[in-house]
């Protein structure tokens, strides 16, 4: 099959050993990121299969039209960024796993160092040494602290492992089902949404983003949390209602460190989340290891040998196949 992978910006995938999986099939990389649908579909319009990195490219109609040879997409998780209709409509085949026994403990253990960079200052203390100033400040110790997570999930379940081992407490929230599994398996649930947010040191969101858990988190819920709190977001912007955790940073009382934005790739410096002291911001890398890539398109690349075997696997609109 004529594949094509898109955004793999710093072409690590040939390099890693899941590629191994596409041997004997033509194979094209693109290393950079394409936005415009036009110029997109003249790039990939020979293509049988595309793979994608995550969200990196929405698949529109309009784009998903213009390619008439297109008849696999293969990625991995959620997949809100892809029009599901318009690929039924023009007979292509969604692949993308969605039950994986493995959490990404690559976008855990940012979540973990996102949350000790804030607390202890390491960007601003490095910078500080850097320009000839030594210390800038003091930082905070987390032993002792409250973390709150929202969702009890797996990534969720590895961060709370982290936090436990550095002597913080945890408490979890999230939606009625999630809670009464955190309860069944003895964990500590907060009595209330309101009380989860005012008591929690940090707070740290883990759920998929779906229709239905778009703008979960809003602005009440972050205007309940106590002076000086931090809020950490390593799963999905879209989780956070518009422009709320903005204002509430813009206010100087919490704090915030997030790894999602709306749009990405990010080029606007002038975002509020990026120009303000009490936010630290990275570019989405909760998943961006050598070791998550290689699990992760494994799950992928094996998805492209099942179809092109005839037997396709993680099918998300079966019907095309009929």
């Amino acid at each position: 099959m004529k594949v094509h992978i898109l955004d793999d910006w710093f072409d690590t995938l040939r390099t890693l050993p899941c590629f191994q999986l596409l041997k004997g099939h033509d194979v094209t990389i693109w290393t950079d990121h394409e936005p415009d649908p036009a110029r997109l579909s003249e790039r990939v319009g020979d293509a049988e299969a595309l793979v994608l990195f995550r969200e990196r490219t929405k698949i529109t109609a309009d784009l998903l039209d213009c390619l008439p040879n297109l008849r696999l997409i293969s990625q991995r998780s959620v997949y809100p960024h892809i029009d599901v209709d318009a690929c039924t409509r023009n007979g292509v085949l969604l692949c993308s796993n969605m039950h994986s026994d493995t959490p990404s403990y690559a976008a855990a253990e940012l979540t973990l160092a996102l949350i000790l960079a804030s607390y202890r200052q390491i960007p601003e203390q490095t910078a500080s040494l850097k320009s000839g100033d030594w210390q800038m400040g003091v930082g905070r110790t987390l032993r002792g602290r409250t973390l709150g997570l929202y969702g009890y999930g797996r990534i969720a379940g590895a961060v709370s492992d982290y936090a436990e081992a550095l002597g913080m407490q945890v408490q979890w929230w999230g939606s009625d089902a999630s809670r009464a599994r955190a309860k069944a398996d003895g964990r500590t649930v907060a009595e209330s949404r309101q009380g989860f947010f005012a008591t929690s040191d940090i707070v740290s969101v883990h759920v998929r983003l779906k229709p239905e858990t778009r703008g979960l988190i809003t602005a009440d819920d972050l205007s309940q949390m106590s002076d000086r709190a931090l809020f950490v977001n390593t799963s999905r912007a879209g989780l956070v209602a518009p422009g709320a955790l903005e204002t509430e940073v813009a206010k100087g009382r919490i704090f915030a460190a997030v790894d999602v934005f709306e749009t990405e790739p990010l080029r606007d410096t002038s975002h509020p989340l990026l120009t303000h002291p009490n936010v630290l911001a990275t570019p989405h890398i909760g998943y961006v290891t050598e070791d998550e890539f290689d699990l992760q398109f494994t799950d992928i690349f094996e998805q492209v040998v099942a179809f092109a075997n005839g037997s396709p696997i993680h099918a998300i609109n079966p019907e095309v196949l009929g």
